[in-house]
């Protein structure tokens, strides 16, 4: 797409800092991470979404982000841990599939906020998703 951010770094048209490219993936740094260290995991072909994205793009990631980037961060930045996050649709905040990789450190205060009082029972949850 034309106006897509990611679209623009994959062509050359906005700089990025690139930590990893191949064929099919471009990793660069988060320009506003939550963490030192954080990666985008971008795949070249733009895809929207989880529903678009083609499932061999999945592997293809893991792999990398198993073998090359996540011995990286723990080797180089010493972090404690890794969370790897994908947002669709709503929190979604480029229209680009793309895996974050956020180094984890043991005083890093990084927390997943949820209203809990929008929470139902997890039953009546179980039940939804296991009717047929």
């Amino acid at each position: 797409m034309e106006d897509c951010l990611f679209c623009k770094i994959m062509k050359g048209e906005i700089p990025a800092k690139t930590i990893y490219e191949d064929d099919i993936v471009k990793v660069f740094m988060d320009i506003s991470p939550l963490a030192n260290g954080h990666l985008l995991v971008v795949p070249k072909i733009h895809q929207e979404n989880i529903l678009d994205i083609d499932e061999n793009f999945i592997l293809h990631a893991l792999n990398i982000i198993k073998k090359e980037l996540y011995p990286l961060l723990k080797e180089t930045l010493n972090c404690d841990g890794l969370t790897i996050k994908e947002n669709n649709f709503y929190g979604q905040d480029i229209n680009h599939f793309h895996i974050h990789l956020i180094p984890r450190y043991e005083n890093d205060e990084y927390k997943e906020v949820s209203n809990t009082e929008l929470l139902e029972d997890i039953d009546t949850i179980y039940n939804r998703l296991t009717e047929k």
